[in-house]
């Protein structure tokens, strides 16, 4: 193993924020697998044996030595990383005993029978950017309602609340904010969520809580519900938001890009795939070793703490041979792993797949015009939050 050596979090270059931190990048295409310093709203300070090759990360995601409930203390106060119900927090047949119970709502039928409501959605919320004119923020006009909106859908919370959901997710998902912050914010949901669940256990509704009451009810707690409901809504809008404005940015700089999204239908499930390779605005995945494993060559060793860098694995030439940063929407798509890969695979892949295909062409169509508002080098991003994005996108047409 290398020396320890500092590990940006989850940085990008500051005037290009579609490629990996020039360290990461070199930390990638050195050999070995060096140890690194980093740091977790929950976990603190830690070091961690950093994965970054495309073969590695694929294989560590697939290992089941490899845990990611590592964390999780059903005695401890109530953070993400130690709620009841939060499938992250679960590995071997107790995670296969939660995530069965979820399937269900993400079946790729049920996914695409939610296609007219997401473009009524994006129509309506397409209405509102207009009405707002030109110079409105992307961000806060249609990247972030759009998939909260419909994960609020699919969860039953009623519209009056949304305003609330969207600010404490916020929080939740920023990395700079103290472990006391986080607490108070995540006590914040689980009781509006365990309000939530009560209704519903009287009166299921035609949603995923109520699906979930009227098959598995007798099974699950309401601190289980709590930290299903908790998770499908955080990490239901949060990337989609992400990606949707940091997706648009990145065809707003390339012309040649964004006519081909916007005019070539046949593409665009294509060129969402490439998106999401080349943004991964996933944070570097965390897991810890319950046996001494090879890894690429190297041992890790049991107790050791794995991190995995998705974002300088799909920016490195095992997955895409040639020029893995430049943008190519009719590239043919590659085995990424921005949904992560085995068991712990994204349960809701297929919704946000579908919200982006969606969305991203219907914006472009919409306003033929689109352009950024301000200078390329002037956009703010989401340095220090999990999930990485822009701040705000003022934009005109």
């Amino acid at each position: 193993m290398n020396a320890a050596v500092p590990m940006p979090h989850n940085r990008r270059p500051a005037r290009c924020p579609f490629r990996p931190d020039a360290g990461l990048e070199r930390l990638r295409d050195d050999p070995g697998l060096p140890r690194v310093s980093t740091s977790n709203p929950q976990l603190g300070q830690f070091d961690a044996v950093l994965v970054t090759r495309y073969d590695d990360v694929r294989a560590a995601l697939a290992d089941p030595r490899l845990q990611a409930g590592f964390a999780f203390d059903r005695t401890g106060p109530r953070t993400v990383m130690n709620q009841p119900g939060i499938l992250l927090n679960y590995d071997g047949p107790e995670h296969t005993h939660y995530r069965r119970m979820l399937s269900g709502a993400f079946t790729v039928k049920r996914v695409r029978s939610l296609a007219p409501a997401i473009r009524r959605v994006v129509e309506d919320r397409l209405d509102a950017l207009e009405q707002a004119g030109p110079g409105a923020d992307l961000i806060e006009t249609f990247a972030g309602p759009v998939p909260l909106l419909v994960i609020c859908e699919l969860l039953g919370i009623p519209a009056e609340d949304r305003d609330g959901i969207q600010r404490r997710s916020a929080v939740g998902t920023d990395a700079a904010n103290s472990l006391e912050a986080q607490l108070e914010n995540f006590a914040a949901m689980a009781a509006y969520m365990a309000g939530l669940i009560r209704r519903q256990r009287d009166r299921p509704g035609d949603d995923i809580l109520g699906d979930l009451i009227r098959g598995h009810g007798s099974e699950l707690s309401d601190d289980e519900l709590i930290g299903m409901g908790n998770s499908i809504l955080v990490a239901g809008h949060e990337t989609v938001t992400s990606m949707i404005g940091l997706s648009t940015l990145a065809l707003l700089r390339d012309p040649d890009q964004l006519a081909l999204v916007r005019d070539e239908e046949s593409l665009t499930a294509g060129a969402v795939e490439e998106l999401l390779r080349l943004l991964t605005v996933a944070p570097p995945l965390v897991r810890q070793a319950d046996a001494d494993l090879d890894l690429g060559g190297y041992t890790v060793k049991s107790g050791e703490r794995v991190l995995l860098s998705t974002l300088a694995a799909h920016h490195g030439t095992e997955l895409v041979p040639g020029e893995p940063g430049r943008l190519d929407v009719a590239r043919p798509p590659v085995a990424h792993l921005a949904f992560g890969y085995g068991a712990h695979q994204c349960i809701g892949q297929q919704l946000a797949r579908l919200e982006l295909q969606i969305a991203l062409p219907a914006l472009l169509r919409r306003l033929p015009g689109l352009r950024l508002a301000v200078d390329f080098d002037s956009v703010e991003y989401r340095d220090d939050a999990l999930v990485f994005g822009v701040t705000r996108l003022p934009v005109t047409w």
